[in-house]
């Protein structure tokens, strides 16, 4: 599956037929590949300060979302600690990404539980494959050794759960997944 076929089949999720917009995406986020990064499966769903739904595109390296043609807003797979679905009346099912660059929320995320689980799965192999050849977006410079990576990442995750941006439940279960 290649970029246009993901965004193409996202957009038709969220119920946008606008070729203009389609397009705009998949331009805007073939500038923003890194070398080696594949598509891997999208859906739709919707950021809490838009109205209309985005696409969410879990790729070999990243979880990006795009919306409206802007710059995509991108997660190191590396960096995401635990993904959660809720559902609620109001928002429908509700995607909590929590990652060491902070929590994102999605809103009415279409086959939310199935994106959950291939979005942990894509993170947990992320965190353990060897590592490669290090990108601007990589949490810890290459010279440092594991066990100094993982006391980095502790301390993010400290600091986002001290400022508030982690729950205790989040901070506990993100801990919990970086050492075990």
């Amino acid at each position: 599956m290649d970029w246009t076929d993901l965004i193409d089949t996202a957009f038709k999720v969220a119920g946008n037929n606008n070729q203009a917009t389609r397009a705009e995406a998949v331009r805007t986020v073939e500038a923003a590949v890194i070398d080696g990064e594949n598509p891997v499966v999208s859906t739709a769903g919707r950021h809490p300060d838009h109205f209309r739904k985005g696409v969410l595109v879990l790729t070999t390296h990243r979880l990006l979302f795009l919306k409206d043609g802007k710059p995509p807003v991108p997660v190191p797979l590396t960096a995401i600690t635990d993904a959660t679905v809720t559902r609620t009346k109001l928002n429908g099912d509700v995607l909590t990404v929590v990652a060491l660059t902070g929590s994102h929320r999605f809103e009415d995320v279409a086959k939310a539980d199935v994106f959950a689980e291939q979005l942990r799965a894509a993170a947990g192999r992320a965190r353990t494959a060897p590592p490669t050849k290090p990108t601007p977006t990589d949490a810890a410079p290459a010279e440092l050794s594991a066990g100094d990576q993982l006391l980095g990442q502790l301390e993010r995750l400290a600091a986002l759960h001290a400022s508030g941006a982690l729950t205790d439940e989040e901070f506990t279960r993100a801990k919990a997944r970086l050492i075990g």
